[in-house]
């Protein structure tokens, strides 16, 4: 039998985060495509979401179509980049930001 405090310490939450969460991502990781399901609130319907998420420490972080963007400007102007960082700016899915800055090491 496991300690419930044991349990809470070792919990990850299985909800994917986003990219913006992370110190410096690696220009290296692998992308993978990955979807849910969740209920539409207008409509009360099951809907599938796709996603494109890089997998840290089996943690799932969604990338952003602006920052896919945004990466390739960077990687054209310096195409030995390996680290770069996201910003995020806003809360809701309609004001929300993302800025990429490259990180030296």
């Amino acid at each position: 039998m496991v300690k419930i405090s044991e349990a809470a310490k070792e919990y990850k939450s299985s909800t994917t985060q986003n990219i913006a969460d992370l110190n410096s991502v690696s220009t290296d990781l692998e992308l993978i495509s990955d979807e849910f399901e969740l209920i539409d609130k207008q409509t009360g319907q099951p809907k599938i979401v796709k996603q494109e998420v890089v997998l840290v420490d089996d943690i799932k972080y969604r990338v952003p179509v602006s920052v896919k963007q945004q990466l390739k400007i960077l990687l054209e102007d310096n195409p030995n980049l390996k680290k770069f960082k996201v910003k995020r700016i806003g809360t809701t899915k309609d004001d929300t930001r993302y800025q990429c800055i490259p990180v030296m090491e």
